[in-house]
């Protein structure tokens, strides 16, 4: 018969089992000894994850009866168990049977428990299972403690934790108060085969000892080795990790290894250093057997507003020589980085982003900081470095974002003093809440202040590029000419202040014609200074230039949507017409254009009231832009959309038509009084598949001048997508000849963890295959394993124009241990690394 006892105070309840002298204060002693064992942490095991010495086993213990009360975290200690003795003469109480005991949110289950007055031991024994508040529950076939807590051991011990570690071993000694050692432990993060619980999991680590450190928060383990799937494949003599309740903690980080042909051979082994809880620091330093030490270092710090991090690197290359010719032809080089993020409120945010170098090619040569990507590899290469200032807000209906950028070059090609310096540009946009005359008023205003030493230039003629006409210490006659170059930055110093307001209503007649007036008037004030270097003056007037550009706009839209109901889906047919009336751009090609070089004509701008895609150009002249629209929804699911038009020069000069600086809307289908077609034809007959194509078709002999085909396909299991692109001749623009290609990419789900992808980019006017990428993956609760071959164009030890390098990279991590990838190129310079 159950016995059942509330603990609190007096043991008055058991006073017909515990009739001997002294029975109340023993069982209070007892019950008191496990209380303080279970919530202090005898056997520390918050680290631990699973493990025994021949692998995991998972054999349940048998089940208990109903428990009477939950482990409520109230102060209350309740025991429930078939029998209570007291043994008077050897000074031990013992409960035996489905023994159970609750305390404070800890729960402990037993076929017996024992305490031992003399020799002040707690036994627990056979199917010991104790759970604690965090969920960690700890299985074992024997627990014997002494009473101080300090020293014991644990037969037979599972311990499963909350964060789904598991380990486990033959034996476990506390010894101290702090150090739990295992025999014969086993340690993983993956969870149990469901269907074989005794198969060995993907991934363990067996150790002679693993001891847990609890002060230090520390795993140690001795003759190790790791194995997967019970198959042993790497031998540790002795390695250390942070245990899983760790997030920070000082100490070594995954080594990390990289070659290249200017430093031969790096080998690096980080240091992380927890200064305190809001800041840390790591410093790497980096052996090269070419070139010497490179040290490196990076600070971090969490603000109650924000974070901001500080990186610095330098050395004393041991080979100058090596960069010869080049930036890097110096003894000392380094760099400092830094970024940092706050927060004023909900609304505000303020930080910046900052780069100096001793030299352009730092990154480049010794595959630093933003020349890798997230995984510390070298596979995305980032080809200048960014230092801004900014301040950015956003509103319910605005949105403010100023800021100062400095661009550095990392290419050899690019040349310092022809990158522009913004200092600064702002831009603000509100939408009134409340309406103006019946319609939605919004306005916007940009500020653009820029300066560049000299001026760029880019050929557009195969003569230009070959003979150096657009170099800038060119002397032929016929350089740095608007026939054979393109003047894309201008020297000197460009301010431009602009500010435009619109406004906008839309009725709809008794007939269903919806009518839509709007207007805006924009203003833009200009003060420019261009330097009068070679060859400037032949694109625009060079010299200070201070002037006023105004562009007042009205226009109405007009739609008439016809709907057609049918049993299986619905038709929207609706023209559409847009009049456009404004003066002629004032100023055309005669001011700097370093915002809107860029100018692509399609179905997405047909009715964009200006189609410039900056505030440099304005968009003057009569136009309208014209076309039809039909959409279909299918009763069943899926749709297509069709959008078929043409724009049209009514009066005035055509702005498209204006070669300026950069002959930015020449070629682009729009210089003619009436455009090039344009169209596009979406459908999607349902969530798995997606058809989309654009065209743009001579207005005169319908030629396609651009034409891009979209398709892809989700299932369940895998996915593909291709993306066809033909594009016409742009030879104004550099273009001379058609450009043809395909982009496809794939991936497969082999299985529930298994991943195959690919990707390839195939040039067919060249008739090759210039990209590709292949890989496969697995990922699991535990273990994510990935192997990916790339070929792409990068730059490559410092060279004057990307080379088609070739690459191969693997990536493994083991969940709570590290994450590491190695990356090794097959062609040029060789890279790998290691790394958490």
């Amino acid at each position: 018969m159950a016995v059942i006892a509330a603990l609190q105070g007096k043991l008055s309840t058991l006073r017909q089992r515990i009739i001997m002298r002294g029975g109340r204060r023993a069982m209070a002693v007892w019950l008191g000894q496990l209380l303080a064992i279970m919530l202090a942490g005898a056997i520390d095991l918050t680290a631990a994850t699973p493990a025994s010495a021949q692998g995991f086993t998972y054999n349940q213990p048998p089940v208990r009866p109903k428990t009477p009360r939950p482990a409520e975290n109230n102060g209350q200690m309740f025991v429930q168990a078939t029998e209570v003795n007291y043994d008077y003469n050897n000074s031990r109480v013992s409960a035996v049977g489905n023994v159970q005991m609750f305390y404070n949110g800890t729960n402990v289950e037993a076929d017996r428990i024992v305490y031992d007055q003399k020799t002040k031991r707690l036994q627990a024994e056979g199917n010991v299972r104790m759970t604690d508040a965090d969920g960690r529950i700890t299985y074992a076939n024997q627990i014997d403690l002494s009473d101080d807590y300090r020293d014991g051991f644990v037969d037979s011990l599972r311990v499963d934790t909350a964060d789904q570690t598991r380990i486990a071993a033959s034996r476990a000694d506390r010894t101290d108060g702090n150090y739990n050692v295992f025999q014969n432990g086993v340690y993983t993060a993956c969870a149990p085969c469901k269907d074989n619980p005794k198969k060995p999991p993907l991934w363990q680590v067996k150790g002679a000892r693993i001891i847990h450190n609890q002060t230090e928060k520390m795993l140690y383990f001795e003759n190790a080795q790791l194995e997967f799937f019970g198959v042993p494949l790497a031998y540790l003599p002795y390695f250390s990790t942070p245990d899983p309740t760790v997030k920070r903690k000082t100490g070594f980080l995954m080594p990390f290894y990289t070659t290249n042909t200017t430093f031969g051979s790096g080998f690096e082994t980080p240091f992380y250093w927890a200064l305190a809880p809001d800041y840390d620091l790591t410093l790497s330093p980096r052996y090269t057997t070419k070139q010497g030490l490179l040290m490196q270092g990076e600070f971090r710090q969490r603000l109650m507003d924000g974070a901001y991090q500080i990186r610095a690197y330098g050395i004393d290359q041991m080979s100058q020589s090596t960069f010869a010719g080049q930036p890097g032809d110096r003894a000392f080089r380094g760099g400092v980085e830094s970024k940092g993020q706050f927060a004023l409120n909900d609304k505000w945010v303020w930080g910046w982003d900052a780069v100096a170098l001793s030299d352009k090619a730092f990154f480049v040569d010794y595959r630093l900081s933003q020349y890798k990507d997230a995984w510390g590899s070298f596979l995305t290469q980032t080809t200048e470095g960014v230092s801004q200032l900014y301040l950015t807000g956003v509103g319910n209906r605005s949105y403010f974002d100023a800021r100062t950028i400095y661009y550095l070059g990392f290419a050899a090609a690019d040349i310092q003093a022809q990158i522009p310096v913004v200092h600064p540009v702002i831009d603000y946009s509100n939408v009134l809440d409340r309406s103006i005359l019946g319609g939605e008023f919004s306005y916007k205003t940009n500020l653009t202040s820029i300066s560049r030493q000299n001026a760029a230039f880019d050929p557009v003629t195969t003569i230009a590029n070959t003979s150096g006409l657009c170099l800038s210490a060119s002397a032929d006659p016929l350089a740095r000419m608007p026939a054979s170059c393109l003047l894309r930055g201008v020297p000197g110093t460009y301010s431009r202040l602009t500010a435009e307001a619109q406004w906008r209503r839309s009725f709809t007649d008794p007939y269903g014609q919806i009518w839509t007036p709007f207007a805006s008037l924009r203003a833009d004030a200009i003060d420019a200074s261009i330097s009068n270097q070679p060859g400037v003056s032949n694109f625009l007037p060079v010299g200070d230039t201070q002037t006023v550009r105004v562009m007042p706009t009205v226009g109405l839209e007009y739609r008439y949507p016809f709907i057609n109901v049918q049993p299986w889906g619905t038709t929207t047919i609706e023209p559409i017409a847009q009049v456009i009336v404004r003066p002629n751009e004032t100023y055309a090609g005669k001011l700097p254009n370093e915002d809107a070089q860029s100018m692509i004509f399609d179905a997405s701008n047909l009715f964009s009231v200006d189609k410039f895609s900056g505030y440099d150009r304005a968009e003057g002249g009569g136009r309208a832009n014209v076309g039809i629209q039909a959409t279909t929804q299918f009763d069943r699911g899926g749709a297509i959309n069709v959008l078929f038009g043409q724009s049209y020069q009514l009066f005035g000069m055509n702005s498209f038509a204006v070669r300026d600086l950069t002959n930015t809307g020449v070629d682009s289908g729009l210089t003619t009084p009436r455009s090039d077609y344009v169209g596009r034809v979406s459908y999607s007959p349902n969530s798995t598949y997606k058809f989309t194509t654009r065209v743009r078709l001579d207005q005169a002999t319908l030629d396609v001048n651009r034409f891009e085909a979209e398709a892809s396909a989700n299932f369940n299991r895998w996915s593909v997508s291709m993306i066809y692109g033909n594009y016409a001749a742009q030879p104004d623009l550099g273009f001379l000849t058609r450009r043809q290609g395909i982009l496809g990419t794939a991936s497969i789900k082999l299985a529930s963890n298994w991943v195959v992808s690919g990707g390839a980019r195939w040039d067919l006017e060249a008739s090759k295959i210039d990209q590709y990428i292949v890989g496969a993956g697995y990922v699991d609760d535990c273990f994510v394993l990935a192997l990916n071959y790339v070929t792409a164009y990068a730059y490559s030890n410092y060279a004057a124009a990307p080379t088609l390098s070739h690459s191969v990279m693997l990536q493994i991590g083991l969940r709570t241990l590290g994450m590491g990838a190695v990356q090794q190129t097959l062609t040029g310079a060789a890279s790998g690394a290691l790394g958490q």
